[in-house]
């Protein structure tokens, strides 16, 4: 297990794809989980983030949690592994299961506390999450004693399309030099970066995980030619797949994997997420295959 000031270290300047689970209509497909694990392992991520909203961890059962994340395990053994929960039980499963650190799902009773708690079994990543997705719109005071407990690493702030509300978080990681910022912002991905974010955990990375792994090290390396390029290939493929209604991401995302030759085309069911025409998904395919012919 990894200690949380090893944890940013790790996390610095990386992606961390937060991944879909694979599904054929109601059935989670193993196979094609697997598989999915194993093409990641060929990309330059830092790690996979599992049981997230991304990945339906509080829908899955606890036998689906422990397939996902041992399935992950097994493919990335020297990268990171965050784990989604919602509570001290998934804290618990994920411990067990060989996760590296827990992405706190929002809490509204005593979110200290509910962090301090969940810190007792893995180091934690805090998560700001825009609240017509189920987040908590925490205040000021409240971050910075989230951020002052020694077993929280950093925070994932996901506010869908407020840039004044990200730049109001990332002025309060400034107060926190130890804690890292990590964006999960698919709309504004670039941006982000470049007001503050250090690492990356979004549901984007799902497919095409190098060319966002790609902007990150630009923007570490102050490559600005290639930083713009990237972050433009970014918002493309971002202005296909997180669109209302929003929820439809988890499905437009498999999608994407799929076109990205990461999982069968016929995997790509969320038993959880809306109906979607399928002239989406012929867009979301053209987002990927233009990103890839863009030298993505």
């Amino acid at each position: 297990m990894i200690d949380r000031a090893s944890l940013v270290e790790r996390l610095a300047w990386g992606l961390v794809p937060a991944a879909p689970v694979p599904f054929r209509g109601t059935v989670l497909d193993e196979s094609a989980q697997r598989g999915y694990a194993r093409w990641m392992a060929e990309h330059p991520v830092a790690g996979v983030a599992v049981w997230s909203h991304s990945g339906r961890g509080p829908h899955l059962s606890a036998e689906q949690r422990r397939l996902v994340l041992d399935s992950w395990r097994e493919a990335l053994p020297d990268r990171v592994l965050v784990a989604g929960a919602r509570d001290i039980t998934m804290a618990i499963e994920a411990r067990r299961g060989r996760a590296d650190a827990l992405l706190a799902f929002p809490e509204r009773n005593d979110p200290v506390a509910y962090h301090a708690r969940l810190g007792r079994e893995l180091p934690v990543i805090a998560f700001w999450l825009y609240e017509a997705a189920g987040g908590v719109a925490y205040d000021d005071a409240t971050l910075h004693r989230i951020l002052d407990l020694p077993e929280v690493a950093g925070i994932k702030v996901a506010t869908l399309d407020s840039v004044m509300t990200f730049q109001r978080l990332a002025a309060i990681l400034r107060s926190h030099p130890d804690k890292l910022l990590i964006t999960g912002e698919d709309r504004f991905f670039g941006y982000s970066i470049m007001a503050g974010a250090r690492s990356a955990l979004v549901g984007m990375g799902a497919a095409l995980p190098d060319l966002q792994a790609g902007l990150l090290r630009a923007c570490a390396q102050s490559d600005w030619a290639r930083f713009h390029r990237l972050s433009t290939l970014c918002d493309r493929l971002a202005e296909a797949t997180f669109i209302p209604p929003m929820e439809g991401y988890v499905r437009r995302m498999l999608w994407a994997a799929a076109a990205d030759g990461a999982i069968p085309a016929e995997a790509c069911d969320d038993p959880w997420g809306p109906p979607l025409p399928s002239e989406e998904r012929l867009a979301v395919e053209r987002a990927v295959r233009d990103a890839r012919s863009a030298g993505g």
